[in-house]
């Protein structure tokens, strides 16, 4: 966690002022990928890694923003009301989803002031835990305060930095990433129902014993960055919606796959082409896999929940091909290793990290097998992450 201390220290050293803090986490997704923009389920946990933001106001309507990750400070001006905001790169850089956030707060009609910011991320870069959103969640908890007036509820918070990264971005993911930095809660999971938004925490204690935890999470980072802006990651959002709009030609009821039966999916199937049948079946599959999941929670299931995992990844590579070698290769070390439930991919996947529930008392081999293989097959080192689920975004004091 960050060190305050430190960070104020900067602060006050680089703007000569007294900041506030903010904070949200990324997350890890146990499972149901690429089910939230097809307004499906998913089951998410926030991670004890943070975005923190010191923040303060300024008299004009100016920027100043400094990144400890980058090393790197940019000024720019905030849009004018009814404007929209120029975008600074070509691609996605850092500054665009600080300026994609003041531009969704301020067309929601938040009274934007300038601001001198110190951001400092933990959520590893291109791992598939979110960074992205948890800079997002934590920046506009920040620009809201700074305003004043009534704070912004958590659905509102979440919906509109969501808006900022489909809009101003041009990443056009679904609402969970945002939505579990906001609502994560520690010992728990999230099972949401990105259709309607409704949630319930799924905790995780039930399968912690009398000496402590049974099973623990572990996140396996391949250093295998993604980048999915604008590439393949959109293109498999537009492949379900064709299949959506194939669909609904015979099933006028469809509106997302969320509303496809695998029974209906099967009936049609000569109707669709056969890669775009595919990530239909992923997705219609892992919404059932999702609500069993969390099932299988709820009666401390563990090996259930491993199994189900087990088909998550083997959809994830086989229908939707968003996994790729290296978090195949940690898949399958994993699931050769005693006391692991079950193993997958996380994230939207081309790279990033896998999630393992693991029998506590193997999360040292677990590691020291991982590590090593990896290593022996590819030259590179895993980072793992043994996590606890974690607390939401928040203003943070001393």
């Amino acid at each position: 966690m960050a060190d305050l201390d430190a960070l104020r220290l900067e602060f006050t050293e680089r703007y000569a002022a007294v900041p506030l803090f903010f904070r949200a986490p990324g997350r890890v997704n146990l499972i149901g990928e690429h089910t939230d923009y097809n307004a499906g389920f998913v089951l998410p946990a926030a991670i004890p890694f943070y975005t923190t933001v010191a923040a303060a106001a300024r008299p004009d309507r100016r920027l100043r923003v400094r990144s400890t990750n980058y090393a790197e400070t940019l000024t720019v001006g905030l849009p004018e009301a009814g404007a929209t905001a120029p975008r600074r790169t070509e691609g996605a850089h850092w500054i665009d989803y600080i300026l994609g956030v003041a531009q969704s707060l301020q067309e929601h009609g938040v009274a934007l002031r300038g601001a001198d910011l110190l951001i400092h991320g933990e959520v590893p870069l291109g791992s598939g835990l979110s960074s992205s959103a948890a800079l997002e969640v934590s920046v506009a908890l920040a620009f809201s305060a700074l305003a004043g007036g009534s704070p912004l509820d958590k659905i509102t918070l979440a919906k509109l930095c969501q808006r900022a990264e489909n809009e101003y971005v041009g990443m056009r993911c679904g609402i969970m990433d945002q939505f579990a930095s906001v609502y994560g809660r520690a010992g728990h999971a999230v099972l949401i129902d990105c259709r309607s938004l409704e949630h319930r925490l799924v905790p995780l204690h039930q399968s912690t014993g009398t000496r402590g935890p049974v099973a623990q999470i572990v996140i396996c980072n391949t250093m295998v960055r993604h980048r999915l802006a604008g590439g393949e990651y959109n293109r498999r959002r537009e492949e379900c919606e064709q299949g959506v709009r194939a669909l609904r030609q015979f099933e006028p009821g469809i509106d997302a796959l969320r509303d496809v039966s695998q029974t209906v999916l099967r009936r049609h199937e000569a109707a669709l082409d056969a890669t775009i049948y595919r990530r239909c079946r992923h997705v219609v599959t892992e919404n059932q896999r999702v609500l069993a999941a969390a099932a299988a929670l709820g009666v401390a299931d563990l090996a259930q929940f491993g199994r189900l995992m087990a088909d998550s990844h083997r959809s994830l590579r086989d229908d939707y091909a968003v996994s790729c070698d290296e978090l195949d290769l940690i898949v399958r070390i994993a699931e050769g290793i005693e006391g692991v439930y079950g193993a997958r991919m996380t994230g939207g996947g081309f790279g990033g990290c896998t999630v393992n529930l693991v029998r506590a008392d193997a999360v040292s081999q677990f590691e020291s097998i991982v590590g090593e293989r990896y290593f022996e097959a590819t030259g590179h080192r895993p980072e793992i992450y043994v996590c606890e689920a974690a607390e939401g975004a928040a203003a943070v004091g001393d």
